[in-house]
């Protein structure tokens, strides 16, 4: 073991308390490990709506460049950050046991306040600004970009009702504030609160390092939720909402294709047997375009290319 594995990833305060997780999780293996700080093109360029300038792969491209360039052994990504196509010779290497799947609304004020009519909330997210607005459809959306620290700070300085947070994400860094709802009817981002590890499908010491972290049951379902966003994706960013979750010795998944304006929404709902739950995302994937969801996506391409 004597060989260093240098982890790259951003250099935002959640990125890099994922970073010193694995690197505690790789020393407590016996492995040497060395961080390498990078910052990516979705920390620098905060002044355009993520959708706008293609939100997957934004936060992961510099680490796979710095990887394929040797100046990392392995990258560390929030995996809902992660585009579902890896780059070519770059493969997962692990996924990480889940956090907390739902997202919160930090809010100002009192929660009357927050729920009134009118009220103003902030979120980068297509997702969440859909299944919100379906919700609270008198409610005014504002874009917000940035890291966790940047957000917060952000929702302090206007005179916005809240912001939409991840749950993981807070807790993570110790910032979730007592003023705060639980979304339980949101439906999370797919492989939301997952932490993956990617490295070069040619490094066989790393790939067993990193072997010895991949929580397999996490695998399963965020592969699930994966699969469900590339079946209905083609590509594209949309609102889409994906969780997967094991019950006993069955998997229950619940996804979701929304309008940008949520006023119309295609859901889908199952539950499946481990042992058939491999094809279980390209399923519901194939279910919700055969039922609208096709012409649905046609109109949300139009849309963001403007």
């Amino acid at each position: 073991m004597d060989k260093p594995i240098r982890i790259g990833t951003r250099n935002s305060e959640l990125a890099l308390w994922q970073a010193h997780l694995v690197q505690k999780q790789l020393q407590e293996l016996g492995h040497t490990t060395e961080i390498i700080e990078l910052s990516s093109i979705g920390d620098e360029i905060l002044d355009i709506p993520l959708h706008q300038i293609g939100s997957m792969g934004v936060f992961t491209k510099t680490l796979d460049v710095a990887m394929l360039r040797g100046q990392i052994d392995i990258a560390v990504n929030s995996l809902k950050d992660v585009p579902t196509q890896l780059p070519e010779t770059i493969v997962q290497a692990a996924v990480l046991e889940r956090a907390d799947v739902n997202d919160v609304v930090v809010y100002k004020g009192t929660e009357a306040d927050l729920l009134a009519d009118g009220a103003t909330i902030a979120t980068g997210s297509l997702r969440r600004t859909a299944q919100w607005l379906h919700k609270y459809p008198t409610h005014n959306l504002t874009d917000l970009r940035g890291n966790v620290n940047t957000r917060l700070q952000k929702l302090d300085d206007n005179d916005w009702n809240g912001a939409i947070f991840a749950k993981a994400g807070l807790e993570r860094i110790n910032l979730l504030p007592e003023n705060h709802l639980v979304l339980d009817w949101m439906i999370p981002a797919p492989a939301q609160g997952a932490i993956m590890i990617t490295a070069l499908e040619s490094d066989a010491y790393v790939l067993e390092a990193c072997a010895q972290l991949h929580h397999k049951e996490t695998a399963l379902c965020v592969g699930i939720e994966r699969d469900f966003m590339k079946t209905l994706e083609g590509g594209c960013t949309a609102p889409i909402g994906g969780h997967a979750e094991i019950i006993e010795d069955k998997v229950v998944f619940k996804g979701l294709l929304s309008a940008l304006d949520g006023k119309e929404q295609k859901g889908v709902f199952r539950i499946a047997t481990l042992e058939d739950a491999k094809n279980l995302g390209n399923i519901c994937g194939e279910e919700i375009l055969a039922n609208g969801g096709d012409v649905l996506m046609k109109e949300i391409k139009k849309v963001i290319k403007k």
